[in-house]
């Protein structure tokens, strides 16, 4: 009886567990493109910016990254790609980092998977295991025309081989020679999602903004002389930027009113990478009523 509950158990719980999936993102944080090799297996065939690999079920995985400047280097590491934590699986975020001319691969953070998770257009999405996607085939035809005037001659390259053609006869009507050349080019697709799908779907937030971008805009909102000044500013930096919980804390403590708080806070959650812990916000509220009403926005969805 105990081999058969043994059994039925191990049938019930196995798809759970085959099902666990992790992902990693990897971004260069000034922007230099690169390749991704996971586990020797090479993820992209165009150098990105930002690339994210999912359907990764093993805890740790020895990632490769060859950048597209060969000057920059190599940068070879074994990364875990669960929440450090909680050991949990994750979607897991790293950036490469330029350390004094040293490539460097740095954690930068963790949150719980997002089910149907649609990524932004901007980021190569690759699932582990999968085939790299199938390149286009593109032919252009270029159609050259020639005149070719009587009494005079033409040069004419033929099998590589150079000669010209004198045109003697002077009765010789003007005639027209056309040259066709065919070239081909080879695109390949940069994601293996459907990218017509992907520029469809509003663009998610990944990664807050580094420390260098948010103390730059943290000084710009201080900068300004009133709280509506202060307030537009803030919400016109969130329009192309993302944020942590623990940001848009900073950013509300640069408000003189509760109102200005509240407002912000309410605009900044849809642009936070970590909602998860948006709690701690109202820790920035003086009145109860504030952190309410706050409370029930996000219950709403964020109406």
């Amino acid at each position: 009886m105990k081999l058969k509950l043994t059994l039925l158990l191990s049938i019930v719980l196995l798809p759970l567990f085959s099902f666990a999936q992790s992902s990693i993102t990897i971004f260069s944080e000034d922007g230099d493109k690169f390749y991704m090799l996971l586990n020797g297996q090479k993820q992209n065939d165009v150098a990105q910016v930002n690339v994210r690999i999912d359907g990764l079920t093993q805890p740790y995985y020895k990632v490769k990254i060859v950048f597209e400047d060969k000057a920059k280097g190599e940068v070879d590491k074994n990364i875990p790609v669960n929440d450090p934590a909680t050991n949990a699986n994750a979607d897991v975020i790293y950036k490469i980092k330029n350390k004094d001319g040293d490539m460097k691969l740095r954690y930068f953070s963790a949150q719980p998977v997002q089910p149907n998770y649609t990524p932004p257009a901007d980021v190569y999405v690759m699932h582990y295991g999968q085939p790299a996607p199938a390149a286009n085939t593109v032919t252009q035809t270029t159609v050259t025309t020639a005149q070719v005037n009587p009494n005079s001659s033409m040069n004419v390259n033929a099998g590589g081989v150079s000669m010209t053609v004198n045109m003697p006869d002077a009765n010789m009507t003007t005639t027209q020679t056309t040259v066709t050349r065919s070239t081909t080019t080879t695109s390949s697709s940069d994601n293996s999602y459907n990218q017509q799908q992907q520029m469809d779907q509003p663009a998610g937030c990944r990664y807050p903004m580094d420390f260098g971008s948010f103390k730059s805009a943290k000084e710009t909102v201080e900068k300004a002389s009133f709280e509506d000044t202060k307030l537009s500013t803030a919400k016109s930096i969130l329009g192309s930027n993302c944020v942590s919980a623990e940001q848009v804390m900073q950013i509300c403590k640069l408000f003189s009113f509760e109102a200005s708080k509240l407002e912000f806070a309410k605009f900044a959650y849809s642009k936070t990478t970590d909602k998860g812990n948006y709690f701690k916000v109202n820790n920035i509220f003086d009145f109860d009523a504030s952190k309410t009403e706050l409370n029930n926005y996000i219950s709403n969805g964020g109406r």
